[in-house]
């Protein structure tokens, strides 16, 4: 895709279907498909807003910043006409230079260097945890094992307290689903969002948290000067925001690729080295963040049509990562493939700092389970958990045929 001064437009292609219905959100993958096919550029009727589902468009417009930014929100609503519904993050939603800062200050905390002290410790919980799991004739594969074992270590490698940790679940539940239309979704987390978010906010305070966390390393950089001490504790909460969701319907995902190609369990089996590359290949296959939304900040044509100033373009990272321009066989899960260069994490200044950590969780216990188990069997009928921009399973019943 070339982004560059506007040219003459041609006429855009409109389609009138609303990706935040339910339906859509069960199931995208049919349109996703429309939407590619209609073309690079596509007018959402129903928000009156563009869409790109193509892997190409959307890769190059996540690395231009200039030209749509995140700092009038990453979701529907514009931030240039909208008070956001609370502090706007430091990290996601927000561009160079207010962006540079923070990063700085979270990349090295986040690091792969950084995070090898946390890899036998995590380790050693995913063999505490998988040995409980294999006390069960069957488990739920969503609330048994992807919702807890990220729960249990994530919020100690944060500095958390044990008690309110359940909080975390709805508060990023909420906060994904208002990137999207004020829809039933959105209405559905407003009852307790105030309770929550409250929780949220005290943890990412300086005497709450451990001393040998994430979050008193940010605090630190605070004391250095590196960021402000009024930012800390959204950088904090950036970590909370962000940083259990996606690991758990990350997690999901992948055990449902397994679920579903059961031949993939052989291959990490016999080499569970590949379980870095399972992560990676679910995060393309699956896409648990499904779509972002960007701002132009001036008049840019995008192949033949022009995305107008201060309009709304909503990126299809999950019709992006199923593009069969861009992947063989792309709705296969399939751990021979290399999957790199996925935008399931975003792509250039903003993808996601925190993937390390998630990579993290995944492989440590990834690696437990293929040594322990010989076979994850559907024992259920699976549940979708709908929400405005995450792919998230509700249930996956499984059976663990222990090796």
């Amino acid at each position: 895709m070339t982004l560059h001064a506007p040219a003459p437009a041609t006429a855009v292609p409109s389609l009138d279907v609303d990706p935040f219905s339910d339906e859509v959100l069960a199931d995208p993958l049919p349109f996703h498909e429309q939407l590619r096919e209609s073309g690079p550029l596509v007018r959402l009727e129903r928000y009156d807003i563009f869409g790109m589902g193509r892997y190409e468009d959307v890769h190059a417009a996540l690395v231009d910043w200039q030209g749509f930014q995140s700092s009038a929100g990453v979701g529907l609503s514009n931030f240039r006409r909208e008070k956001p519904w609370r502090p706007p993050s430091l990290l996601l939603e927000t561009d160079p230079p207010h962006h540079d800062a923070p990063r700085h200050v979270l990349e090295p905390i986040l690091a792969p260097r950084a995070l090898r002290s946390l890899r036998e410790q995590w380790a050693a919980a995913a063999e505490t945890f998988v040995e409980e799991l294999l006390q069960r004739s069957e488990v739920d594969a969503v609330r048994d094992i992807a919702e807890t074992f990220p729960l249990r270590v994530f919020p100690d490698a944060v500095g958390l307290p044990d008690e309110g940790r359940e909080h975390l679940l709805p508060y990023g539940d909420h906060l994904f689903n208002a990137f999207g239309p004020d829809n039933h979704l959105v209405e559905k987390g407003k009852a307790r969002i105030g309770e929550v978010a409250a929780w949220v906010d005290a943890q990412c305070q300086r005497e709450v948290l451990t001393p040998d966390g994430f979050g008193a390393q940010i605090w630190a950089a605070a004391d250095r000067g590196d960021i402000t001490h009024a930012q800390a504790p959204t950088i904090v909460r950036s970590l909370l925001s962000a940083g259990v969701d996606t690991t758990v319907h990350a997690i999901a995902g992948i055990l449902n690729g397994f679920v579903s190609f059961p031949g993939e369990w052989s291959v990490l089996r016999a080499d569970p080295d590949r379980a870095r590359v399972a992560f990676d290949e679910a995060i393309r296959w699956e896409s648990p963040v499904q779509t972002f939304f960007r701002t132009a900040t001036r008049d840019i044509a995008v192949a033949g049509g022009v995305v107008p100033e201060g309009d709304k373009i909503l990126m299809f990272l999950g019709s992006a990562n199923r593009d069969p321009r861009r992947w063989q066989d792309p709705h296969r899960f399939d751990l021979g493939r290399d999957p790199s260069g996925h935008v399931g994490f975003g792509m250039g200044i903003h993808q996601c700092v925190g993937q390390h950590v998630a990579r993290l969780e995944a492989e440590s216990l990834l690696r437990v389970l293929a040594r322990r188990v010989e076979r994850i069997e559907l024992a259920g009928e699976p549940r979708r958990h709908l929400n405005n921009t995450m792919r998230a399973w509700a249930s996956l019943p499984v059976r663990l045929v222990a090796a």
